[in-house]
């Protein structure tokens, strides 16, 4: 066995090691707020504890010549009895930091909470336009250059033309053996989703609440990312108004006014209707509050938005309630109410509802909102 295979099969030793330990403790890095700040293009640092790190252990060195200055029992690598720098009598707790892409991540969320692959709603999809390698032409440019088919031909032409020498096989191709790819572009079908995220930022929703939010938000999104090719994101925020705003102001908005859930469910719809038809994208919609809201005027007109607007043209929409000592919690006793199946098509409920009371409700949640596999 080769030594790179062996340093691969120790790699993915390596690797199951650190699935299982991600396995065992998935409730809680699911409520681990530094993932998202360590959170890259693709990766994600994990901290992982209890891994054992290699080290050296010296032996009995009583039969061998020790070379330069020291006594026995001075501590290897220190200078002295290394008495002069007591720096604690404990064994310290070593963290090993791991790089972890998304898409496994979401492989072991799916795995330790049984989700099922999502399918793609709507006969259509969006298309983009790809390069395919399909043909070999006899002009292009070298970094294209097909260097098989440039022997082969160069091979035929010395076999017919009588100057191969089977006892010395030089092959040396001239201009007219080149050989290079070519390729055509092609309309390649790609299942994508927009996600619309809204949060009530009233004086209700303090920094604890919006943390829940953004955790939770995180977990969504590197779940439905791990199902489809392309995804895109728009972020609401609302008290008595709302409006649409980046994903940093999304998390650092804060407001002291009321709340209107219907400014924000209205809102939502102009950006359905405008850039994402049912058609051609599978849409995902969130809305994260206390259950406060303005009157039960207002609440009727949510259940009425939602009824003939935005439950018609979404795969799901989710509603998750944040624990607040501030708002009244009610709005999802609304929702129960005049949706108690969760207003059920083919696939299952299409309003889901999860309660978020604090970061060890996250795993739940998750699992809640996506087993249906929608």
């Amino acid at each position: 066995m080769s030594s790179i295979s062996r340093i691969e099969q120790d790699h993915q030793r390596f690797r199951q090691i650190v699935r299982g330990k991600i396995r065992k403790e998935l409730r809680k890095f699911l409520s681990r707020d530094e993932l998202i700040g360590k959170e890259g293009d693709r990766y994600v640092s994990i901290p992982v504890h209890d891994l054992d790190l290699p080290r050296f252990q010296y032996g009995d060195n009583s039969a061998g010549v020790g070379m330069g200055e020291g006594n026995e029992g001075d501590a290897a690598g220190e200078p002295g009895s290394g008495k002069e720098n007591s720096g604690g009598d404990q064994e310290g707790q070593h963290i090993t930091e791991v790089d972890v892409s998304l898409e496994e991540l979401a492989d072991i969320l799916a795995d330790e909470l049984e989700l099922p692959r999502i399918k793609p709603r709507g006969e259509h999809r969006v298309t983009t336009i790809r390069d395919k390698y399909t043909g070999i032409r006899q002009i292009g440019p070298a970094s294209l250059r097909h260097f098989k088919r440039t022997y082969r031909e160069a091979l035929k032409r010395q076999v017919a033309s009588g100057i191969y020498d089977p006892a010395d096989p030089v092959i040396i191709p001239i201009k007219r053996d080149m050989r290079f790819r070519s390729w055509n572009e092609v309309k390649k079908p790609q299942s994508n989703a927009a996600i619309v995220y809204m949060m009530d930022v009233s004086g209700s929703m303090g920094d604890e609440q919006k943390e829940l939010v953004r955790l939770q938000a995180f977990w969504i999104d590197t779940w439905l990312r791990r199902n489809y090719e392309g995804v895109e994101s728009r972020y609401i925020v609302h008290d008595v108004r709302a409006g649409e705003v980046d994903k940093q102001t999304f998390y650092s908005m804060r407001e002291d006014g009321g709340t209107r859930i219907s400014s924000a469910y209205a809102a939502c719809k102009e950006i359905i209707d405008a850039d994402y038809d049912a058609a051609d994208w599978n849409v995902y919609l969130f809305h994260f509050s206390d259950g406060d809201n303005s009157s039960e005027a207002d609440n009727k007109k949510c259940v009425e938005l939602l009824n003939e607007r935005l439950l018609p043209g979404s795969n799901m929409f989710g509603y998750c309630q944040v624990a607040s000592a501030y708002g009244s919690g009610n709005f999802i006793n609304v929702l129960t109410e005049y949706f108690p199946d969760g207003a059920p098509d083919d696939e299952g409920p299409r309003l889901i509802s999860a309660k978020i009371n604090d970061k060890t409700a996250i795993y739940d949640a998750m699992r809640t909102l996506f087993k249906q596999g929608r």
